[in-house]
């Protein structure tokens, strides 16, 4: 086997790893466990048998351009240290990039899992041939990316990119987990979007939808794939709720335009698989909220292609030589 780059994605739940060659082609994946309750020690074990075994696969350390990891945030890209997930119990300040490199004498780097997701999706998915991409994740909540002339924009305390927690209605009654009012990610990521599904459904009582039925008349079992799959049945409230979240996403999604001016936007996450209504929405909104219209029609809304191996493929994409190109197969 030709050299690869060790990709490995840590969440909550599950580590995904991977090989990826130089070009952007997956060779080799595999997944196990987090075992998140056991602390520090059994998630960081985890991650590092899971590493002995890609390079194993890869025929040994000679192999390995250098390993690759994304995790969830807050992280500091400078220090490669992962700070204080939320999913992760035990990981307060963690030095992983350097516990990783002592450990297997081999390059390694952390990054911020949304960071990654965009920095891949420039190099080898939907924005392949683009320089300057907004990314923008859209499930349990909304992750961004922002990459410039293909490298991730970190800003001066490797901090920037969190455009979910950026407000676009300050009198909304919906507060964002990180405490501030309207943020996007309270509004259309998919507990936002059941939130407002039942907070409706609690206030008209006779509202006819199918998703009463579909939840078994508890409105607190409403689910993003519940709606996603009523609106495709034609429920109209359903089908309403796609349209204010792609309205949502619009005006925000037109203000990173106007910040921005990026070559293109590529849209992943669970809440993107809803699709065409959800897409036609968005890029319906973003002209009238942007003051550069004229640019902004032409700007290409792009779901995201790396929806499954993301993370790998984004750890991996901290290795990618500069000037490479993505392979087609």
């Amino acid at each position: 086997m030709r050299k690869v780059i060790v990709g490995i994605d840590i969440g909550g739940t599950k580590v995904a790893g991977g090989l990826v060659t130089p070009h952007g082609r997956l060779v080799k994946s595999s997944i196990v466990p987090t075992h998140a309750e056991q602390g520090f020690k059994g998630s960081y074990s985890q991650i590092v048998n899971l590493i002995e075994s890609l390079i194993q696969d890869a025929g040994g350390k000679e192999k390995i351009v250098g390993i690759g990891m994304c995790a969830p945030g807050p992280i500091n890209p400078k220090l490669g240290s992962v700070i204080n997930p939320p999913n992760l119990p035990g990981w307060r300040n963690v030095q992983l990039e350097r516990k990783i490199h002592r450990h297997f004498r081999l390059p390694a780097k952390v990054e911020n899992d949304a960071n990654a997701a965009g920095l891949a999706e420039a190099l080898f998915g939907a924005a392949v041939g683009y320089r300057d991409v907004f990314y923008v994740t859209v499930s349990t909540g909304i992750g961004t990316g922002i990459i410039i002339n293909r490298k991730i924009y970190h800003g001066k305390n490797g901090v920037a990119g969190e455009g979910g927690h950026i407000s676009i209605d300050y009198h909304s009654p919906y507060r964002c987990g990180c405490g501030t009012l309207g943020c996007i990610e309270a509004l259309a990521a998919g507990p936002g979007m059941v939130r407002r599904a039942r907070v409706k459904l609690e206030q008209e009582h006779t509202l006819p939808t199918l998703l009463r039925q579909m939840s078994g008349g508890h409105l607190s079992r409403i689910t993003p794939r519940m709606i996603e799959e009523a609106a495709r049945a034609h429920d109209p409230f359903a089908e309403s709720l796609i349209d204010e979240t792609g309205f949502f996403l619009g005006v925000w999604l037109a203000g990173m335009i106007t910040l921005l001016d990026p070559e293109a936007i590529v849209i992943g996450g669970g809440v993107s698989q809803i699709g065409r209504p959800l897409f036609k929405k968005i890029r319906q909104t973003i002209p009238q909220y942007t003051i550069n219209r004229r640019f902004a029609v032409k700007t290409p809304i792009l779901p995201a292609k790396l929806q499954k191996n993301v993370g790998v493929y984004g750890a991996a994409a901290l290795f990618q030589t500069a000037g490479e190109e993505a392979e087609r197969s």
